[in-house]
């Protein structure tokens, strides 16, 4: 395995997936093709219909299944033009659905007087085992949460007593603010890449989004690999985070831009 890590590569992903050995990645992040039909000035987002795109992707799935470790994870970030379609086949082929995080996103100005404007993504998380990699991670309280402790004992703690019974009754339950804050939910708030973060490629993501997935699904030194790496900003948030990487991209100028993020 150490032949194909912290590399990148410039080919269709089918191809390398078939060269790398089972049970051998420990996360997998793809950013796919989400395919809106649009042409974008980095790629060509269009499949065909979405059971000819989902037809595309089964061979890639079935694939990353295969080299995931049993204590591994995968997540498929895509939107609505697929992401039903694509939940159906990901049960079909992962024995663990774990989780579906919506990543919400500022709706900026838009004229919309057919809908409702579009302003999140959807990205599933799927694992081989139920011994998948899950570290907790935390986030401060909000000011409504922490009104609920209002009560402090003789150590200084913070708690609420405030629980009841089947019939309705209160129960003297202390229940302890945790120093850290709250386990994260499963809609998550970004920006989209901004100032020097961006480097002039379609549908970047922020690289604290990416950061927030390698956290929670992996450990140091682990092998976290992106088979449509995009901008590279998985890449990127892979090395920073001390871990081990494989990128995957058959546009030129996505290794092109990833190579010089890496080097600065």
């Amino acid at each position: 395995m150490k032949e194909f890590v912290n590399k990148l590569y410039c080919m269709d992903n089918l191809e390398l997936l078939k060269q790398l050995p089972s049970n051998s990645i420990d996360l997998i992040y793809c950013d796919i093709l989400y395919n809106t039909g649009k042409k974008f000035k980095d790629y060509d987002d269009n499949l065909g219909t979405p059971q000819e795109a989902v037809e595309w992707y089964k061979p890639r799935l079935i694939e990353m299944k295969r080299v995931l470790k049993d204590t591994g994870s995968i997540w498929i970030h895509c939107d609505s033009n697929l992401s039903h379609y694509l939940k159906v086949e990901m049960d079909n082929i992962f024995p663990i659905f774990i989780n579906e995080i919506i990543w919400q996103y500022p709706k900026g100005i838009k004229n919309s007087t057919r809908k409702e404007i579009n302003n999140h993504d959807t990205i599933f998380r799927y694992g081989k085992t139920n011994c998948y990699t899950h570290n907790v991670l935390e986030e401060p309280y909000t000011k409504d949460q922490l009104k609920r402790f209002k009560y402090e004992d003789e150590y200084g703690r913070f708690y609420w007593d405030t629980r009841r019974d089947k019939d309705n009754n209160k129960i003297r339950v202390k229940v302890y603010l945790k120093k850290n804050g709250t386990p994260l939910g499963d809609v998550w708030y970004f920006n989209f890449a901004q100032g020097n973060e961006r480097v002039g490629y379609d549908t970047q993501k922020p690289i604290e989004l990416l950061k927030r997935i390698i956290l929670s699904s992996s450990n140091e030194n682990d092998i976290v690999a992106d088979f449509f790496m995009g901008s590279g900003t998985t890449i990127v948030a892979t090395k920073e985070l001390n871990r081990n990487y494989i990128g995957c991209d058959i546009n030129p100028k996505s290794i092109e831009i990833t190579e010089k993020r890496l080097k600065e």
